[in-house]
């Protein structure tokens, strides 16, 4: 299947299914001489680890990462990485009564049509199971550009269906199950989804993530623009339906004069761009919104129709979670750490050795 990997010179190639054996990634590219263990994975793929809450699915899968190559003597070796993660928890029979018919805003439909067969067992290659692999290499490029920039990564839920979620203490993250930046209504938040999972129905949500640390220099001009990569890769992840990068959608209200971005000899006066101007990064934060749809799978019957084109009613069994964005942020950070691994990988082979000029040589070229 084609559309697995991610990445030009830092690349991700993600496989498995959701109800297989084990799923992962192959990392080709990370550069040689870094100290690398499971330790340094497994604490980003607790975060995104299910089970975590009632609120989330409770298929209970540890995650457990293991390095199979790439990886000598506690550092890396320039060879490709393969990250494994075992399934323990599959529970396939949930499955049964789907597989004759089309679950409603999934990928079922679409997938029969374009390959002529599908793996129903938890959404197969669709499942949203498969960004386990991704965050484990978001953890790799995470470690290397903290490293060679001291980059840092950290997002948050900021809205659950209707309700906003104030985005005013950062310590609280880690504190909550929904990854709220507040300490601010998480009560509210907990009956909130008791009365969604009850009712059999899902929501959606919106999260942030920011990047801070970013060296300035980053990306291409026109189609490989690195807004444009960040937004393609967000889009890779299951159920996303809108990415702002910056103002995002704001900027439609915004005049010119508010708009763009001040210099002083101290630095920029604020960040509507998000920290990426005409395609490459500006030193800023880059700041990226992102809009999940409520999740499909719900336990309300659903009109469809079945492989003959009949009608037929869908009502999804198993462990889903009411709303997928909870466990989202540690993978919409992992997703936006590959993007600015590849660009890091990219301007280091390009333009290694780019130094700026000053006023005075400058002159002197023209």
């Amino acid at each position: 299947m084609s559309g697995s990997t991610l990445g030009e010179l830092f690349r991700v190639t993600n496989f498995g299914e959701s109800h297989g054996p084990a799923i992962g990634c192959v990392i080709d590219g990370c550069p040689p001489g870094m100290a690398l263990s499971e330790a340094d994975i497994q604490p980003e793929l607790d975060r995104r680890r299910p089970g975590t809450s009632r609120h989330v699915t409770q298929r209970n899968e540890a995650d457990a990462v293991e390095i199979l190559s790439g990886v000598y003597q506690g550092h890396t070796t320039g060879t490709p990485i393969c990250l494994l993660i075992r399934n323990t928890d599959q529970r396939s029979k949930d499955y049964g009564n789907i597989t004759e018919t089309f679950r409603p805003g999934h990928a079922d439909y679409t997938y029969w049509h374009r390959y002529g067969i599908r793996d129903p067992r938890g959404g197969g290659r669709s499942s949203a199971r498969l960004t386990a692999p991704t965050v484990a290499a978001g953890a790799v490029a995470r470690k290397w550009l903290h490293q060679a920039y001291g980059t840092t990564f950290r997002g948050c839920l900021t809205a659950i269906g209707e309700r906003e979620i104030a985005r005013d203490d950062w310590t609280q993250v880690d504190r909550n199950p929904f990854f709220a930046a507040t300490a601010q209504g998480i009560d509210e938040l907990e009956a909130y989804m008791d009365a969604l999972r009850k009712s059999g129905d899902s929501v959606g949500a919106r999260l942030y993530v920011e990047a801070q640390g970013v060296p300035v220099g980053l990306g291409e001009p026109l189609f490989d623009r690195l807004d444009a990569d960040i937004a393609h890769a967000m889009m890779g992840l299951n159920a996303v339906k809108g990415v702002e990068i910056g103002a995002g959608f704001d900027c439609v209200r915004q005049r010119g004069s508010e708009h763009g971005d001040e210099l002083t000899p101290e630095g920029f006066l604020s960040n509507h761009a998000g920290g990426i101007l005409g395609g490459i990064s500006s030193g800023q934060d880059i700041t990226v919104n992102v809009a999940i749809k409520p999740t499909s799978s719900i336990r309300l019957p659903r009109r469809s129709i079945d492989l003959a084109g009949q009608p037929a009613v869908v009502e999804t069994h198993g462990r889903h979670d009411p709303c997928v964005g909870i466990r989202a942020t540690p993978i919409a950070e992992a997703l936006l750490a590959l993007v600015l691994m590849d660009h890091a990988l990219r301007r280091r082979a390009q333009c290694g050795d780019v130094s700026v000029l000053t006023p005075d040589i400058a002159r002197a070229t023209r």
